[in-house]
């Protein structure tokens, strides 16, 4: 099994929620962990609550603004000397129907989950070819497997990543890299907060399922462990989100039925 002892971890969307619970429980394994988001304080206040602080570094970016990655990419080269996993967690959430959802929104969830996503990989990519190591990762959700009403755009960017992903990994295999997807089923964070309307507004509440979903501290251990064994399809949720991903491969329309009576805000 692969030990995270001194490697260097960067996760993006580190400033709360799965980001930061990654953050520490990579930090736990011994990682030399990078954080990354869009507010620098809200980084160093994950960065001092994690074992061994001065191990670790806080590097600001908006993940969909190319310059400042490249800036940030540039930076942890700098202090770090080379990156061994990419975890690709920002993302943004979506609650509404498509009938209610403007061509802006859909194009602004497609920019945070897909695109941005693709770009940092690209950006990154010749670093683990140079290494030949490495591990990149993605958060996709059980949503892109599935599809569920109020998440069509955001099922359809998670679909798209973990595609794009599979892709990747045929190409780089031969080169030492490894490419993981995980697929969160509920999670209980903020996400539903952050979670965008039809008009690309925050919801800013919480729902009723993530409140009752998976705690974040669980989901980065399991998370984590099935990394550290080399896993590149990890399904990290309850009972009812592993059922319909099983229900998806062996009877599709009875999973479209499931779907309709789900429970899903």
């Amino acid at each position: 099994m692969e030990s995270l002892e001194g490697k260097v971890v960067w996760i993006t969307g580190a400033s709360s929620g799965i980001g930061k619970a990654l953050a520490a429980e990579c930090a736990l394994q011994g990682a030399q962990v990078v954080l990354s988001a869009r507010r620098l304080e809200e980084l160093e206040k994950v960065r001092i609550s994690l074992l061994s602080p001065d191990h670790h570094i806080s590097v600001a970016m908006d993940i969909t603004d190319e310059a400042q990655v490249r800036h940030a990419y540039e930076q942890v080269l700098d202090e770090k000397g080379r990156i061994d996993w990419l975890i690709n967690n920002a993302g943004l959430s979506q609650r509404a129907l498509i009938a209610d959802t403007t061509m802006q929104t859909e194009r602004a969830i497609m920019e945070i989950d897909y695109f941005s996503q693709v770009f940092l990989t690209k950006l990154v990519l010749p670093t683990f070819l140079a290494q030949k190591s490495g591990r990149i990762a993605y958060i996709s959700s059980v949503a892109g497997l599935l599809g569920t009403q109020y998440r069509a755009s955001y099922s359809a960017a998670k679909a798209a990543i973990h595609m794009w992903a599979n892709s990747l990994r045929a190409e780089v295999a031969q080169d030492g890299v490894n490419v993981s997807v995980i697929f969160p089923g509920f999670v209980k964070t903020n996400v539903s907060f952050n979670a965008l309307n039809g008009a690309g507004k925050a919801q800013a509440h919480q729902d009723e399922a993530i409140e009752n979903g998976l705690e974040a501290d669980d989901f980065a251990q399991k998370t984590v462990s099935a990394l550290l064994k080399g896993q590149e399809y990890i399904v990290v949720g309850g009972r009812k989100e592993k059922l319909g991903v099983l229900v998806s491969r062996l009877s599709p329309s009875t999973l479209y039925k499931m779907i309709r009576k789900m429970k899903v805000k």
